[in-house]
């Protein structure tokens, strides 16, 4: 249970993240708003993206992992759309914001199995 609320607090700060780097790509509203972005983006990599790992696994192993790239940004993408308050204005928004939370996450990742 710590580790999806470390993910959840994670992928928060991450969009957090992403909005104070990325150009064209917007999170309007307080901490709130950050938070269920953050639990969506949780479930969705939890749930969805196991899925779509083994469906595209092909496809995974001909670009050597690159793939989960986009289906990352497939992910975000879906934030985006279920939420009001998460904007992303073009492809290239996109992709960055992918990036950015890739790496925050990732981050998070290795300090929270030092941590705890």
């Amino acid at each position: 249970m710590i580790g999806f609320t470390t993910r959840i607090l994670g992928n928060a700060l991450a969009l957090y993240v992403a909005f104070l780097i990325v150009p064209g790509f917007v999170v309007k509203g307080t901490w709130q708003e950050y938070l269920m972005a953050g639990i969506l983006l949780g479930i969705l990599n939890a749930i969805i993206r196991p899925v779509l790992k083994t469906i595209t696994l092909p496809i995974i192993i001909l670009t050597l992992g690159l793939f989960i790239l986009v289906l990352d940004a497939l992910l975000l993408w879906v934030v985006d759309y279920i939420f009001d308050f998460v904007v992303i204005q073009d492809l290239t928004a996109l992709v960055l914001a992918t990036i950015v939370v890739w790496l925050v996450n990732a981050f998070i990742s290795k300090t929270s199995k030092v941590i705890f």
